[in-house]
């Protein structure tokens, strides 16, 4: 007996379809597509999850009348530290940069159709198409390579990514992995934790893990990888987790912190531990952390080389609306427009010289060594390390009606409103995008 089911957009048009219980989630999404003339990158279903691909409807946990989400699919960029990937509207992939981590991916291109999101680790991608099954390529060590998974890679639901491994979240709950043993390719002395997972974190050499029982963790044990003197704390409940290169931070339900990891990247919070109240959102470098409070505040702890030191700004750093970091330096975004840098200046860490541009400010992006704000008018502008993006002068004119901005870890990438891309930086680390300029064109 056939179903009936409503697939609708935010939008609020919809189509009836009528399927098989068989028929899986993405013949469903398919003909949706068909109905709704658009292209949809997920359908989720009343309580607001994903519905995995590869699911039969009627496992799924769909009924004859049920109501349907659907998202519509839009452009959108990722990176590895040396080249960039845009998923396309209608599902293909374009990718730039370096050849070996990411840059070429044609020996893939006959599997890169339908993709519904793309992931990254340092130097590899990751992409999950609409069927959950998962496509890699990029350097082998980095996880590249997942033939070993490939069996078990199904009904992808969320995918996570170290410096050179990926933890891929299976809709029910269990958690696959593969890449570089030492950074969380392997999972196996925690398989039977994973269990329930709801989200997953990662700093360079190890990942975290919120199940619906504790937060579990594994890769190098110390670089985060063990949270067992934090244990305690962690079970009054993790509401968001941040990485720097070796340790971890957790903002707990009551807007604590707590941090487990090396003591010098960050892992030792203690002598800061009593401002750690009431904090909303944590960022990091690649060895300090920044804690915005609910009351627009910043503390900082962690190494100093690396941005822990923000007292040459303390003053500044109220009314703060957002914190991005770069390798060894932050900024931020304040309530009247303007931004505040600090840290390391050779990696973005002094914006004077285009303090006067820094207004209206909407978006932070950081590279490695650089950052670059984007402004209401559509405008941007970019200081730091010019290897790392921190120069887009000769770029300049074409850096408007921008819509969104993206960074590798030496360079940056602006899509526009008409769906062009815009980049700058080094050139063989994605900074150049002229071999596939074309492929470019028309992708909103």
């Amino acid at each position: 007996m056939a179903l009936s089911l409503s697939v609708t957009l935010l939008s609020g048009s919809s189509v009836h379809l009528s399927l098989s219980p068989t028929s899986t989630v993405d013949e469903l999404r398919q003909e949706a597509q068909r109905g709704l003339g658009c292209h949809l990158s997920h359908l989720i279903d009343g309580s607001g999850n994903c519905l995995p691909g590869g699911l039969q409807i009627e496992l799924a946990g769909l009924v004859d009348g049920d109501t349907v989400g659907a998202i519509v699919r839009h452009a959108e960029l990722s990176s590895t530290h040396t080249a960039f990937a845009l998923l396309r509207c209608d599902g293909s992939v374009v990718t730039w940069g370096s050849a070996y981590q990411g840059g070429d991916s044609v020996a893939f291109q006959s599997k890169l159709k339908d993709v519904t999101n793309i992931y990254s680790s340092d130097y590899a991608f990751a992409a999950v198409r609409g069927d959950g099954s998962v496509v890699t390529w990029g350097n082998p060590g980095a996880g590249g390579d997942s033939s070993s998974v490939q069996g078990v890679l199904k009904n992808v639901r969320h995918i996570q990514a170290s410096s050179h491994a990926f933890a891929a979240t299976l809709a029910d709950g269990s958690v696959v992995t593969w890449g570089n043993g030492r950074c969380g390719g392997d999972s196996s002395s925690v398989q039977g934790k994973l269990v329930g997972v709801q989200r997953i974190w990662a700093s360079k050499l190890a990942f975290a893990a919120l199940t619906s029982e504790s937060l579990v963790t594994w890769g190098s044990f110390d670089a985060g990888g063990d949270c067992s003197a934090a244990a305690a704390e962690l079970a009054q409940g993790v509401r968001q987790v941040a990485a720097s290169e070796l340790a971890f931070g957790a903002v707990l339900l009551d807007g604590s912190v707590v941090t487990w990891g090396d003591s010098d990247y960050g892992g030792d919070s203690s002598a800061v531990r009593h401002q750690l109240q009431s904090v909303r959102e944590l960022r990091a470098s690649q060895g300090a952390f920044a804690a915005l409070r609910s009351d627009g505040s910043v503390v900082t702890w962690g190494k100093e080389s690396y941005g822990a030191h923000s007292g040459t700004v303390q003053e500044q750093l109220k009314d703060v609306l957002d914190v991005q970091a770069s390798e060894s330096a932050f900024a931020a975004i304040l309530a009247d427009g303007s931004v505040v840098a600090w840290g390391n200046e050779r990696a973005g860490g002094n914006c004077s010289s285009v303090q006067h541009l820094l207004v209206d400010t909407q978006e932070l992006c950081a590279s490695l060594g650089a950052f670059a704000a984007r402004r209401r008018d559509g405008s941007v502008v970019s200081w730091g390390n010019a290897l790392f993006g921190g120069d887009s002068s000769a770029v300049q004119a074409s850096l408007r009606d921008v819509r969104r901005l993206h960074a590798s870890g030496h360079a940056f990438a602006a899509m526009r409103e008409d769906g062009s891309v815009v980049t700058w930086g080094n050139a063989a680390y994605g900074g150049d995008s002229g071999a596939v300029k074309s492929a470019l064109r028309s992708v909103a």
